[in-house]
């Protein structure tokens, strides 16, 4: 049997969530509804943990200075350090990587017109440590490999929707390529809706996010099209992150000419810190 993806999973990373989880404050008034909200799927996922992970991120000037951004990069080492944001990387478990698919994914996106960076040596920060506590808690090593796909999402200009869309699906051919028998999901991290400075700093767009999330699910060819005014627009300067979640919407089944998937829990929440908080996982069918 060949390899396979089974779900993919949306969630953003706002740092203010991790901190949270780290300084115990989980269930104080002010986070706890955050933090019921993806009790469903920590749920699900302790029952449907995959043999590793393809998890799609921006980095946040750690590993990638303004010297030098590249539009998508894979991390292909065996393990990647937890990266200090400035008051000290968080206590949580370094992450472990899987070379051989990593290696295999990059060769075949490659070999489709998708000129990654094959980056061996990646600090992560808390873009991909976030969404790995959300899900999985704050156990003393994570329970998967993980292999992170950076997107530049920082530095203008920054890849478009459907470009993304289409790296999903590349990701996809990679993985059912791949001669051994394992499970993958796809995360897709950042957004939803925020600005973090300027005029409009704590701008907050549900009807937006909502709407996001609605198309997402049904029809992500004609979502992928939404130009980057758009978002600047509606969602605020750092809402261009959504581009991301469209990697791991390409890599399912239903864009291939498969069955829709099933969505398993969706979840949306303001504010967390001073961002809209997004969550979705969908699974395919069979």
């Amino acid at each position: 049997m060949s390899a396979r993806i089974s779900a993919s999973v949306f969630t953003s990373h706002v740092p203010a969530i991790g901190a949270a989880m780290d300084l115990g404050k989980t269930e104080e008034p002010y986070w706890e509804p955050l933090f019921a909200g993806y009790e469903p799927s920590r749920s699900w996922m302790s029952e449907n943990t995959p043999d590793a992970i393809v998890l799609v991120y921006n980095d946040h000037a750690t590993a990638f200075s303004l010297d030098f951004i590249p539009t998508f990069a894979i991390g292909t080492a065996a393990q990647f350090p937890v990266a200090d944001e400035g008051w000290g990387p968080r206590q949580v478990p370094d992450v472990v990587g899987h070379p051989k698919l990593a290696a295999h994914i990059a060769q075949s996106v490659i070999q489709q017109d998708f000129d990654l960076t094959i980056v061996n040596k990646l600090p992560v920060d808390h873009g991909l440590t976030v969404p790995l506590s959300l899900m999985f808690g704050q156990p003393d090593e994570w329970p998967c490999p993980v292999i992170p796909v950076a997107v530049n999402v920082v530095q203008y200009p920054v890849p478009s929707g459907r470009r993304c869309l289409e790296l999903g699906k590349a990701i996809r051919r990679a993985v059912e390529a791949f001669d051994d028998d394992l499970d993958i999901q796809i995360w897709g991290t950042g957004g939803m809706s925020h600005q973090l400075q300027g005029p409009r700093a704590g701008l907050i767009n549900s009807d937006f996010d909502n709407a996001f999330l609605d198309r997402l699910v049904s029809d992500p060819e004609a979502l992928s099209a939404t130009p980057h005014i758009d978002y600047v627009r509606e969602a605020g300067s750092e809402g261009i992150e959504l581009v991301m979640w469209f990697v791991a919407r390409g890599a399912m089944n239903d864009l291939a000419g498969g069955a829709s998937p099933t969505q398993i829990h969706r979840f949306y929440h303001v504010p967390a810190s001073n961002t809209a908080v997004g969550h979705l996982i969908l699974e395919n069918a069979g």
